[in-house]
């Protein structure tokens, strides 16, 4: 069972450290918040409406709020060096945002590095900012020996300009760390070749024989390459000079010849024959420049958002299929897509409840609704409520209170957008866009209410649809709380009838907390979501084996 969790990374870390304590999973990636202290935002389709932002703060990635010290002294009883290294950044002149941003990111990867097999790898995407201090953490908990890989990932090539004059070097790129959890570890380095191009193949292979093109490598070492007795032998009259020796053994010499891939040059110097179609391509390597920022179809406007080419690599690289794939700051879920289609299973964590909401679109949407259905099957949401008892504790005991309620039911569980003017009345909590035509968009205004109501409450409500001349009104509570008056008084402001779809609708529809837990949702005649979707699907073929999930 796939899964992903609405809760902070560091307590789904720590339950699956203690389950797991020898270590469970294949690969981890991470593209946590890069400390920019920028506000980022999740963008939805815009609606025309005067009290509405079209976008929505997804998250915050300023971390100098965070109880660092707290943090800090926690990493003590964990790992000495660690908090030595921490606290000493704490004393010198380094910003408390840096060394709070660099706490919390260091428990987080010290209990990565717990959950990871001993074959594990770990990929940690930052930017250069923090990237020189995250080094030290990351050699600290995974050692320097096993340490692979700094990743220089060319984001684009687009340099933005600038009216005043430059000062500095435009800055194009991310930093990709790569440790490994020991010696003994998965990279299929044949799986991410570079494929050439038709000028490169002919270009490289100048050559051509009775069997076709082909490049020269010469057959014997060199002598600065050291001597080597045991590839010192004869073959066909022929030896290398010095104690070098030949490149491949005396056994695999044979096999090449057989296959006719072995010249002699005029002086009787042999070289192999390399054709095109034994060579996948060029080997990766540590400069990722042939990868562009994500765009297109692609593109979900989350603005942190890797493309899918740039995690296809790294997962090729360091899993296999069937393999477990996790990333605890998963965002939009480029990283739980990839794993998807590439049939690795998979752990998705992140704080915010609209990347949950995003992923599982995004994982689902593609589809036709028996496809989709079966997606969804597969995966398991930990963090929101359940059953009906899980709803009334989210809205009495949550940190969050009333709106961490209200957020839950406009945007995971009717898929809208909340409404950042937070009143207690007056208002209203969210809306949903609909197509009233194929061309044509209109607006549901939300109410969300978990106190106590009267019919003073739907009437308030019904003003606000009135004033804001939405289309429709969908009042959500409690059923304990509905009444036979609020019944009536939604009743009377009639019906919503659609130009290009038939059938009538009430205007002001009463959802109850259990139809939404049961799966019911609004009566519309066409709605499109007001999240923004991929429409890549992810190369589902319909009688393709189904993949079952530990």
């Amino acid at each position: 069972m796939n899964s992903l969790y609405f809760s902070d990374c560091l307590k789904v870390l720590k339950d699956l450290h203690r389950a797991h304590p020898d270590g469970l999973i294949d690969l981890v990636y991470i593209d946590p918040p890069f400390n920019s202290k920028r506000d980022y935002n999740i963008l939805f389709e815009s609606i025309d409406m005067k009290d509405t932002k079209a976008q929505k703060e997804a998250f915050s990635d300023t971390w100098s709020s965070v109880s660092y010290i707290d943090t800090i002294n926690e990493i003590q009883s964990l790992d000495l060096d660690l908090y030595r290294f921490l606290s000493n950044l704490d004393m010198i002149k380094i910003p408390k945002g840096t060394v709070s941003y660099l706490a919390t990111m260091a428990i987080r990867i010290y209990y990565i590095h717990k959950v990871l097999k001993d074959t594990g790898s770990f990929y940690l995407h930052c930017d250069p900012t923090m990237s020189h201090y995250l080094k030290i953490i990351c050699d600290l908990i995974f050692r320097e020996k096993n340490y692979r890989n700094e990743i220089t990932w060319k984001r684009t090539n687009s340099i933005k300009t600038s009216q005043f004059k430059d000062r500095k070097f435009p800055n194009n790129g991310d930093i990709i760390f790569f440790y490994t959890k020991s010696d003994k570890y998965v990279f299929n380095s044949e799986a991410i070749k570079i494929p050439f191009t038709d000028t490169e193949i002919s270009n490289r292979y100048r050559f051509k024989d009775d069997k076709g093109y082909f490049a020269k490598s010469p057959l014997f070492r060199s002598l600065s390459m050291g001597e080597r007795a045991n590839l010192c032998y004869e073959y066909k009259g022929y030896k290398n000079p010095n104690k070098a020796g030949w490149k491949v053994s005396l056994e695999k010499l044979k096999k090449i010849d057989e296959s006719g891939n072995i010249g002699w040059s005029p002086n009787g110097i042999p070289y192999r024959k390399f054709r095109p179609e034994n060579t996948k391509g060029l080997l990766v390597s540590s400069i990722w420049d042939n990868i562009e920022q994500t765009g297109g179809n692609e593109r979900l406007g989350y603005p942190t958002q890797k493309p899918e080419a740039l995690l296809e690599r790294i997962l090729q690289a360091s899993s296999n299929k069937g393999d477990l794939v996790a990333d605890f700051f998963c965002g939009c879920g480029t990283s739980i897509a990839v794993a998807q289609r590439l049939k690795r299973n998979w752990i998705g964590v992140d704080i915010s409840h609209l990347a949950i909401r995003l992923i599982l679109d995004r994982l689902t949407n593609p589809y036709p609704a028996r496809r989709a259905k079966i997606i969804r099957e597969n995966i398991q949401v930990t963090g929101f409520p359940r059953d009906i008892d899980g709803a009334k504790m989210l809205a009495r005991e949550t940190d969050n209170g009333r709106f961490g309620f209200q957020d839950w039911i406009i945007e995971v569980m009717l898929g809208g957008v909340s409404n950042p003017k937070k009143s207690a009345d007056g208002g209203y909590d969210g809306y949903l866009p609909f197509y009233l035509t194929r061309d044509k968009k209109g607006v549901i205004l939300i109410e969300v209410k978990s106190g106590n109501l009267t019919v003073k409450n739907m009437r308030e409500f019904i003003q606000v649809i009135e004033r804001q001349k939405a289309n429709l009104g969908v009042f959500v509570c409690f059923e304990e709380q509905v009444t036979r008056p609020m019944r009536e008084e939604a009743k009377r402001t009639g019906y919503f009838e659609s130009e290009s779809y038939p059938g009538k609708y009430d205007k002001i529809q009463i959802l109850t907390v259990e139809d939404l837990l049961d799966g019911s949702g609004i009566a519309l005649p066409y709605r499109k979501e007001a999240f923004k979707t991929a429409t890549k699907n992810l190369d589902y073929v319909e009688d393709e084996p189904r993949l079952e999930f530990e």
